[in-house]
C-alpha cells in the first residue's frame, strides 16, 4: 500500500484551520493526520508550499461544463468532459443534473450515470433529476412541453439508478406527499423547487420527505407579508439544507445574507446550477432549440431568463467571501461540508478527517485552484 504524506498545508478541518498536520493517504482514503515528524517511513512527500488544503468541494447541480450539456450528451463520455472541466475548478464530486426533459431521456441519463459509477469515472457521486415534475408558472427556462404531473410508473424510473445518490426536484404542486413519501422510502432525496405553490402545500411536503430547497430563492413563490410562499417555508424550516447560486445575478447578495441569518448554520450550501461554457473557450450553447451566449457571467435567453450560469465552484466560493463577507473556512464548507451532508455523504466526505474519502481542493493565497484531489489522486489545475 503505496502511501502519500501531504505536508506544509494550512488544513482546514472539521476543527478549524491546524498549520502543524500532515495528511496520509493511501488507497483513496485518508488513513492518518499525523505531525510532521510522525509520517509513516516509506510514504511519498508531497510538501504544499503553505497553500491551503480543503475538503473537496461538491456540486449537487451541474447541468454541463466543457462544452458538454448533459441534456445533449446523456453519455459516459459527456459525464467524463463535464466532470474534468469541472475538476479544474476544485470540484470533486458532482451530480450531472439533467434538466426537464422527456421519460426516455432519463431512463438514459440514469442508465449513463450508473455505468460511470461502475466504470470509476472521477467524481460521479449520482444524478439530479430537475424536473420535469415542476410548475408551468415557474418553469424558468425548462421547456414548458415536457412539465407535467407524473403517473406512478415515472415516478419509479427516478428510483432507478442502483448506484449513488438520486436527487430530484419537483414542485409540490404536482406531487403529492404520500408520493413524496415513498420516493423518499426507496431512496430518493427529493427538492421542492419550481414551484408557484403556497407555503402550507410546501409544509406538508416537508412533512412527507423533502430534504431540501433547489436554487432558494430563484423559480419559486415569494415571501410576502400574509403569504410566505417557497421562500419563507423554507427559510422558517430548521432541517432542510438550501441550496444557493452565489453569481452575483442569480440572487442579490443582500437576500442571501438573510438567508444565512434565517438558516442554522450548515443548511445553506453552495451550486453552480453550471451550464457548457465552464471550462470551455466557447461562451455558447444551444438550449431548447435557442442559442445562448455567456455575457460577463450570464447565461440568458433572448427574453431575459436566467440560462443556468457561468459559475465554477471556486468562483462561488471567491463570491460567498467578497459578497457575503464570510470568512473562507466556511466558504469552503458550504462548497464541501454542507452539500455532503445534505446528500447524506457526511460520514466520508466532506470533511478533511481519518477515514475519509481523498478529496481535496487545494488554493494558493488568492484562492486559486493549484490541485485537484479525487480519491487520492492529484491532477493540477
Amino acid at each position: 500500500m503505496m502511501e502519500t504524506a501531504l505536508l506544509n498545508a494550512r488544513v482546514l478541518t472539521p476543527q478549524g484551520w491546524r498549520d502543524d498536520l500532515a495528511v496520509v493517504v493511501a488507497d483513496g482514503l485518508i488513513r492518518g493526520l499525523a505531525s510532521p515528524g510522525n509520517v509513516p517511513s516509506g510514504a511519498k512527500a508531497r510538501d504544499l508550499s503553505g497553500r491551503m488544503l480543503l475538503p473537496g468541494f461538491i456540486d449537487c447541480q451541474v447541468n454541463g461544463g466543457g462544452g458538454v450539456l448533459f441534456n445533449d450528451q446523456p453519455s459516459v463520455d459527456g459525464i467524463r468532459a463535464i466532470g474534468a472541466a469541472h475538476r479544474r475548478f476544485g470540484t470533486t464530486g458532482f451530480l450531472p443534473t439533467l434538466i426537464s426533459d422527456t421519460v426516455d431521456k432519463m431512463r438514459t441519463a440514469i442508465a449513463a450515470v450508473d455505468t460511470a459509477i461502475a466504470e470509476g469515472v472521477p467524481g460521479v457521486l449520482g444524478i439530479h433529476l430537475e424536473g420535469p415534475f415542476i410548475s408551468r408558472q415557474r418553469k424558468g427556462v425548462h421547456a414548458e412541453k415536457y412539465l407535467h404531473v407524473p403517473d406512478a410508473g415515472e415516478l419509479r424510473v427516478t428510483e432507478s439508478l442502483q448506484q449513488g445518490k438520486t436527487l430530484l426536484t419537483l414542485a409540490p404542486e404536482c406531487v403529492a406527499p404520500d408520493a413524496i413519501r415513498e420516493l423518499t422510502g426507496h431512496g430518493v432525496i427529493v427538492a421542492a423547487g419550481h414551484s408557484n405553490t403556497d407555503y402550507a402545500t410546501v409544509r406538508a411536503a416537508l412533512d412527507a420527505g423533502v430534504r431540501g430547497f433547489t436554487h432558494l430563492y430563484n423559480a419559486m413563490s415569494p415571501l410576502t407579508s400574509r403569504a410566505p410562499g417557497m421562500i419563507g417555508a423554507a427559510l422558517d424550516d430548521a432541517d432542510s439544507w438550501c441550496g444557493v447560486i452565489v453569481d452575483g445575478h442569480h440572487v442579490d447578495p443582500a437576500s442571501l445574507r438573510v438567508a444565512l441569518k434565517a438558516k442554522p448554520r450548515g443548511k445553506v450550501f453552495l451550486v453552480t446550477d453550471a451550464m457548457p461554457p465552464v471550462g470551455a473557450a466557447d461562451p455558447s450553447y444551444v438550449l431548447n432549440g435557442e442559442t445562448i451566449v455567456a455575457r460577463d457571467g450570464i447565461c440568458q435567453t433572448a427574453n431575459g431568463t436566467l440560462a443556468g450560469s457561468a459559475l465554477s465552484m471556486i468562483d462561488a466560493v471567491r463570491n460567498t467571501v467578497e459578497m457575503l463577507g464570510l470568512p473562507i473556512d466556511e466558504a469552503a464548507r458550504m462548497a464541501s461540508t454542507y452539500p455532503a451532508d445534505f446528500l447524506g455523504l457526511g460520514a466520508s466526505r466532506g470533511r478533511i478527517e481519518t477515514g475519509y474519502r481523498a478529496d481535496f481542493t487545494v488554493l494558493d493565497a488568492d484562492l486559486r485552484v493549484t490541485e485537484t484531489w479525487i480519491d487520492g489522486l492529484p491532477s493540477n489545475a
